[in-house]
């Protein structure tokens, strides 16, 4: 099975507003960069939308490490997701959960890989995630014309 380090981000303008995703995929000497963006999303939909397009971006079932500025993405995926979804997509609280179209999108996508979820501090000087963090916002400025 092929193995590959995916780094991920997303970045927002206004929570609510406009939005991008970044992901810088590498296996061996490969590497590859991908982007887009929103016209009005929120941070956390940028975030989840990254790593699912990481995953999605690769055509054969990978081992994965997938690093992530997000705790959101990453306890979501590691930790909360199962119990949503017996408590029928409702919080501890619950209230519905948020992003519940793009947390089935990052399961389906988790299910076709061997994924180890790593964290990372933003904006701290990790080379992978601030590339993603680049990329992200490159598509968050071309989305809003910039």
């Amino acid at each position: 099975m092929k193995s590959v380090s995916a780094f991920t981000d997303g970045a927002c303008s206004g929570n609510p507003g406009p939005g991008g995703w970044g992901v810088v995929l590498r296996s061996g000497e490969h590497e590859r960069e991908i982007y887009g963006g929103e016209i009005e999303t929120t941070n956390n939909r940028m975030e989840l939308t990254a790593a699912i397009e990481a995953l999605q971006a690769l055509r054969e079932s990978c081992q994965v490490e997938l690093t992530t500025d997000s705790t959101y993405v990453k306890d979501g995926i590691t930790r909360w997701l199962q119990k949503w979804k017996i408590n029928g997509w409702k919080t501890a609280a619950k209230k519905p959960v948020k992003n519940q179209d793009l947390w089935e999108q990052l399961e389906t996508q988790t299910d076709r890989h061997v994924v180890q979820w790593l964290w990372v501090k933003g904006h701290s000087g990790h080379p992978g995630n601030e590339r993603a963090d680049a990329l992200a916002n490159l598509g968050m400025n071309e989305i809003r014309g910039g």
